[in-house]
């Protein structure tokens, strides 16, 4: 990645993360007055790279950075979840996550980051995620702390 890639990367998830963002027009145009100047193509890719998620929020719809590991991802799921959680079914070892509109790919996304050992993977469509969990033990645990999370 070159040097002013990352600068401008980098300006992207400071915007995203400073500011209620609902469009990548408003997004470029923030861009464009720091000095950058970047077609639409070329922030879509980055906003891909960055994980950059269109969000639901309760004052309307924003974009949000996902993260890409561990500690940082728990912080993202914890709080995506109160914002886009509606409820939690499970059998055997499957547990269905409820969301809202548009909710269930950022939070697959951060289930995915978090490579919770209990997990063996995600599914994702527009308001419904299908985990996955090794066992009936590890789904009670998923679940327990997907409920917390989501504040329920």
């Amino acid at each position: 990645m070159t040097a002013a890639k990352r600068k401008r990367q980098d300006a992207i998830l400071e915007l995203v993360s400073t500011r209620a963002i609902g469009s990548q027009e408003e997004l470029r145009q923030l861009l464009i007055e720091r000095g950058w100047e970047v077609t639409q193509s070329t922030l879509s890719r980055d906003m891909r790279d960055l994980r950059i998620a269109r969000v639901p929020t309760p004052s309307g719809v924003r974009y949000t950075a996902g993260e890409h590991s561990g500690e940082e991802g728990r912080a993202v799921l914890s709080s995506l979840l109160p914002q886009l959680f509606q409820k939690l079914e499970f059998t055997r070892e499957l547990i269905v996550v409820k969301t809202f509109s548009a909710g269930a790919q950022p939070i697959a996304e951060a289930i995915d980051a978090e490579a919770d050992p209990d997990i063996v993977g995600t599914i994702a469509g527009e308001n419904t995620v299908l985990l996955i969990c090794r066992s009936e033990a590890a789904r009670d645990r998923v679940s327990r702390r997907l409920l917390t999370l989501a504040g329920r």
